[in-house]
């Protein structure tokens, strides 16, 4: 693997290639086949998959919220591409929401369960975001239980969570709503931006798209701004930085996460692009998270996107996980199409090539999650086939206009053909 892209020659961009758009469309496809197949858990909720889209076998397997939602959310996409099936795993995920993962007596929905019930019920930032993103593609599918949900949430989001002070969601609390720490992080708000975006695109609410403007405006355009354009990960209760919190190396590494600044940079152009190109800061913010992610976070050596930085910029957690690549592909397209150039371009193809070498598992499905920094596949982290999500919307970002959720420009494009 080469450290720097190989200049491609001069002609279409391959967002716009025939070919490589129906790659991307099969690739999509194989992706629900191999989680579509198998992953509904009878009992409610879904398995967890392994390495050949098996489920996991275990007595009680435990179900956490954010497989849930994203099933969900998955699974609408693929009602909107007009695939067969799509609907009952959605019905059978929004079920499992509204009657195992609420909290019928406290109100608000618990992180995972097991077949006896609540196995870790506290209440996370992080999950309730993903409800949020559940029920509004539940809602633009037209799913009956879609209203109910997005109302309970979003009263849950704003009576629990959101600090107008602050303009940003608080962490976590335990069933009963006591609070748990004093932390504050940025990846339960970038998720909850991205949920915010796509209920005001379903719903037409003002609101929610103001709270994806403030969140992104505390986390990219004062912190990350400040910070030369990489994400800080952790933060105090008033939203001063914390250099030294370390936490679970999935949710909460220590350091800096540069897949996470890609993910920003997609975020803030649909976020300018939805909010009418109101705020000039956030096109050059995502150009130069972007930049910084592939100077600091890649590998030059051997490919891949180091999982963890250090405040130094040296790698930390060296692993190479899937998602990082899967969002850099979506930023990559966003790019391409808001700042047309050799470098995003050439970028898109590099990521492309490095995916499928080491990625895409051609003989079992699915992609493979973790890779050791030479990279060899690994399990210190992930095991089997954890997730659909960024795969699944790395694969479709580049078919569709880069200026919303795949929700909304999926059927836009269907009316249009």
């Amino acid at each position: 693997m080469t450290s720097q892209p190989v200049l491609p020659p001069l002609g279409t961009p391959w967002r716009s290639n025939r070919f490589h758009r129906q790659w991307l469309f099969e690739q999509a496809n194989n992706l629900l086949d191999f989680f579509q197949r198998s992953v509904i858990n009878p009992a409610g909720g879904f398995f967890d998959l392994d390495d050949a889209g098996h489920p996991i076998e275990t007595a009680n397997p435990v179900r956490q919220i954010h497989s849930t939602t994203r099933m969900v959310h998955c699974f609408a996409i693929g009602t909107l591409l007009g695939r067969p099936g799509s609907e009952a795993i959605i019905d059978h995920g929004m079920s499992y929401l509204w009657n195992a993962h609420r909290d019928a007596q406290n109100g608000g929905y618990v992180w995972s369960l097991d077949d006896d019930g609540p196995k870790n019920d506290t209440k996370q930032a992080y999950g309730h975001a993903f409800v949020l993103l559940a029920a509004s593609s539940a809602k633009v599918v037209g799913h009956p239980l879609a209203d109910r949900l997005l109302d309970d949430i979003t009263q849950i989001l704003e009576q629990r969570f959101w600090e107008e002070q602050h303009g940003a969601v608080t962490e976590e609390f335990t069933r009963d709503w006591r609070s748990l720490s004093q932390y504050r992080g940025q990846n339960s708000n970038m998720h909850l931006t991205e949920a915010l975006m796509a209920v005001f695109e379903a719903t037409g609410n003002r609101a929610y798209l103001d709270k994806a403007e403030r969140i992104a405006g505390l986390i990219i355009g004062r912190h990350a701004a400040a910070l030369g354009y990489r994400v800080a990960e952790h933060f105090h209760a008033d939203w001063s930085l914390d250099r030294d919190y370390r936490g679970d190396d999935m949710f909460r590494p220590y350091g800096t996460t540069p897949g996470h600044w890609l993910e920003w940079a997609r975020l803030l152009l649909q976020l300018w692009s939805l909010g009418g190109q109101r705020h000039a800061w956030m096109p050059e913010a995502a150009c130069e998270l972007f930049r910084q992610s592939i100077e600091l976070g890649w590998d030059k050596d051997k490919g891949g996107f180091f999982y963890a930085l250090d405040w130094d910029g040296k790698p930390r957690l060296p692993l190479k996980l899937w998602w990082p690549c899967a969002e850099a592909i979506g930023a990559a397209a966003f790019l391409g199409e808001h700042s047309p150039g050799d470098f995003h371009e050439q970028w898109y193809r590099t990521l492309w090539g490095f995916a499928d070498r080491h990625l895409i598992d051609h003989q079992n499905g699915g992609w493979r999650p973790e890779l050791n920094e030479d990279l060899t596949p690994s399990t210190s982290v992930f095991t089997g086939k954890p997730d659909l999500y960024h795969a699944l919307q790395a694969c479709l970002i580049p078919l569709f206009p880069a200026t919303g959720s795949l929700t909304k420009v999926i059927p836009e494009s269907s009316a249009h053909a």
